[in-house]
């Protein structure tokens, strides 16, 4: 039974790791509404943390668009010539896939004056950790042996660095890739599940 309790343990860490790794989906002012009510979607992507990788969320009425815009188009509330991307219909999904700044409005006159405007900076992602060595030990150099000067054998001392500590499971499953992980994961629940 307690085997059975160690890998419950570890299936929920390892689908606690796989959700923190996924990509965030980000609604809108929070709830996703997309509307002129003026409400204050620049404060609230300021206390966002957008990834890369991650995504915006909108809800609005077929009365509203979507439309990214540059930097030019969001100071002066212009689509037309300076619209990246326009979404329509009553949802939308952007995925921010480079680090930056990106700039939404409503593109219907008088709306992105009325608040239907959004700026949201994408930050790049952590480095990964797999490119970096894994179970290497370092040993410093032996020095060479002083020679013998009255017949005897010379002292040769033996080297100190310790072996590696044995890596947990733990540290094992976070240097599976997230397909692994994942896989992992399923199987885990499937032995619980039977």
């Amino acid at each position: 039974m307690a085997t059975m309790s160690k890998a419950a343990i570890l299936a929920v860490v390892v689908a606690l790791a796989v959700q923190l790794a996924a990509a965030a989906d980000h609604p809108v002012g929070g709830d996703g509404s997309w509307d002129a009510s003026g409400n204050g979607y620049d404060a609230w992507s300021a206390k966002q943390t957008f990834k890369q990788g991650d995504t915006l969320s909108f809800k609005f009425a077929s009365s509203h668009d979507v439309t990214e815009v540059t930097k030019a188009g969001y100071d002066a509330c212009s689509g037309g010539s300076n619209a990246v991307k326009s979404y329509t219909g009553t949802s939308a999904t952007v995925k921010l896939s480079a680090p930056g700044k990106r700039y939404f409005i409503c593109s219907v006159p008088g709306h992105c004056a009325a608040g239907m405007k959004l700026e949201v900076t994408v930050t790049a992602p952590a480095p990964s950790s797999k490119s970096k060595p894994r179970h290497q030990r370092s040993v410093a150099p032996t020095p060479a042996p002083a020679p013998a000067t009255d017949g005897e054998l010379p002292n040769v001392a033996s080297p100190d660095a310790a072996p590696s500590p044995k890596s947990s499971d733990a540290a094992t499953i976070a240097m599976l890739g997230g397909k692994a992980v994942v896989g992992l994961a399923v199987a885990v629940a499937a032995a619980l599940a039977m």
